[in-house]
């Protein structure tokens, strides 16, 4: 059961979800946390709710979070950062979620088979059964080519504009089983993907003890430099042909990793490198969703 209680005794963290504030239903951990942001709430104050009812997701769409089987949460910071570095946050979180589902995944396989396995040889084993969570650029999580995971990041600056706050809303389907018809052959989550069945609590403790580590590397730079071979690991699109959607015309590339500020490189089947910034351009496999 996803409880304050149950999340903050498998925290293992010095910030992050400290200030922990949890709702069995809200309209928007997004908007949420934007309120406490406003009223002074300090750096790694964490929303989490076990039913979203108007949860918003990129381009405007909705995110689905019914009680009892999935995450909803908002994590808000208060970044050192220049207000043109903040969008690598969201590539930050995206990799952290993937991280941290993963530490869960292992620690559900633990419980079921009553031991304790060696995390190289999970890793391994999640690979080897495709059930290893990867990205597709910039932060959609994946398993097994079905995103489990959406992430919307919102800036709000203060009247001289300087930052006020950052808050990244995460949700993640955790045991849920069934999904709409309008998007079954895109969306999954780690129980449909893997057949594990989760923790909610200890997934929300992962990804914020696995962002916290991540946050710290990026805010030393203010770039993706130090998590670019990490974030590339778990980059699906990666040597891989991809669709490139911009509204100035579609076109195929070879997908080649990102820059230090997260931005994918691709190269054209003309052999030019282009760099492809977030917004307005959509990447996807040649054929499917990834």
């Amino acid at each position: 059961m996803l409880t304050k209680e149950n999340i903050e005794g498998q925290l293992h963290t010095k910030w992050a979800a400290r200030n922990l504030v949890y709702k069995d239903v809200t309209d928007s951990t997004n908007n949420d946390a934007k309120k406490l942001g406003e009223e002074g709430a300090p750096h790694g104050t964490l929303v989490v709710a076990d039913k979203q009812t108007v949860g918003r997701g990129s381009r405007g769409r909705s995110w689905e979070t019914p009680s009892g089987t999935n995450i909803a949460m908002s994590l808000l910071i208060r970044p050192d950062a220049p207000p043109e570095k903040i969008s690598m946050l969201t590539l930050i979180m995206g990799l952290s979620v993937a991280e941290g589902i993963e530490n869960a995944i292992v620690q559900a396989k633990d419980q079921q088979l009553g031991k304790r396995t060696d995390v190289d040889i999970s890793r391994q084993l999640l690979s080897e059964v495709k059930v290893f969570p990867l990205i597709k650029w910039p932060n959609d999580v994946v398993i097994a080519g079905k995103k489990i995971c959406g992430i919307l990041t919102e800036l709000h600056m203060k009247s001289d504009n300087t930052i006020n706050d950052v808050v990244i809303g995460v949700g993640i389907n955790v045991n849920m089983r069934d999904f709409p018809d309008s998007i079954k052959d895109i969306a999954g989550s780690i129980l449909s993907e893997t057949g594990i069945m989760t923790d909610r609590n200890a997934v929300v403790a992962n990804c914020m003890k696995c962002f916290e580590d991540n946050y710290e590397k990026y805010n030393k730079t203010f770039d993706m430099s130090l998590l670019k071979e990490q974030y590339e690991n778990r980059l699906i699109n990666i040597d891989k042909h991809v669709r490139v959607l911009d509204p100035k015309g579609e076109y195929e590339a070879v997908a080649r990793g990102i820059t230090n500020e997260g931005a994918l490189i691709v190269v054209t089947n003309d052999g030019k490198e282009r760099i492809i910034n977030g917004g307005e351009v959509t990447v996807r496999g040649l054929y499917s969703y990834v």
